[in-house]
């Protein structure tokens, strides 16, 4: 029999919590509950979740930092932000220490146990679906390299810091070249989001922070290029 999932909810509002609990584990997963940043923080350390679910704004240590320790420490677990804010600063500052995704408050709770499921299932999957053997490399325009079995990217020799989402986005863009993706496309073949009510903005976040760090001028990138009105697709040289 396949052991249940755990997920981690680290919320301070008990009435969330307790709703997120019962439909959680309606759906067949454990679930682990802390109500302050500090005591999530322990348990995701010491019970190793699935999938954290974590509140911004939590007493004692605040949801960005939680998730910053965790990437800090070496922890890959998928984090999925909570926040009942709208401003666009919080959810790139989300994915830009390493969160996986966000979803604001107020949401449904299909779209959650969605967004849950698919986050778990990413981690069971292999990053990428390529002919290429652990252990080598693959080399891709603009000086770049991913190692395949470490999951890191050079450029020019140098390691390029990415977060895990941004590796992926980058690596599935590069496997492809010419291609292009609709921000849905993407959607469902990196995050693995089977809806339509996805935030596609997030791969608009996604790939300005990678036109950040793997461009020479990301205002004119010759790596990930637009094509308007479609989507995106990686040029290379």
């Amino acid at each position: 029999m396949e052991q249940k999932k755990t997920v981690l909810i680290v919320e301070d509002e008990k009435s969330i919590v307790d709703i997120l609990r019962f439909n959680l584990e309606k759906e067949g997963y454990e679930t682990l509950t802390a109500y302050d940043g500090e005591a999530g923080l322990k348990a995701a350390l010491e019970q190793h979740p699935d999938v954290i679910l974590l509140d911004v704004m939590l007493p004692k240590m605040l949801g960005f930092d939680v998730c910053k320790a965790l990437r800090d420490k070496g922890d890959h677990v998928p984090v999925i932000i909570l926040t009942a804010r709208e401003e666009e600063d919080d959810k790139v500052k989300g994915l830009e220490i390493g969160a996986d995704d966000y979803i604001t408050k107020p949401f449904s709770m299909r779209e959650l146990m969605a967004r849950v499921k698919a986050n778990i299932r990413r981690t069971a999957m292999q990053v990428m679906e390529t002919e290429v053997s652990a252990g080598e490399t693959m080399s891709a325009g603009g000086g770049l390299v991913f190692n395949l079995d470490n999951y890191q990217v050079l450029k020019h020799e140098k390691p390029i810091d990415l977060t895990q989402r941004e590796y992926e986005l980058l690596t599935f863009l590069a496997s492809h070249p010419g291609k292009v993706y609709s921000r849905i496309d993407l959607m469902e073949q990196v995050w693995n989001y089977g809806y339509v009510g996805s935030d596609v903005r997030t791969v608009d976040v996604t790939v300005r922070r990678l036109r950040e760090k793997i461009e020479d001028d990301p205002a004119n990138p010759s790596l990930i290029l637009t094509r308007r009105g479609v989507g995106y697709y990686f040029a290379g040289e």
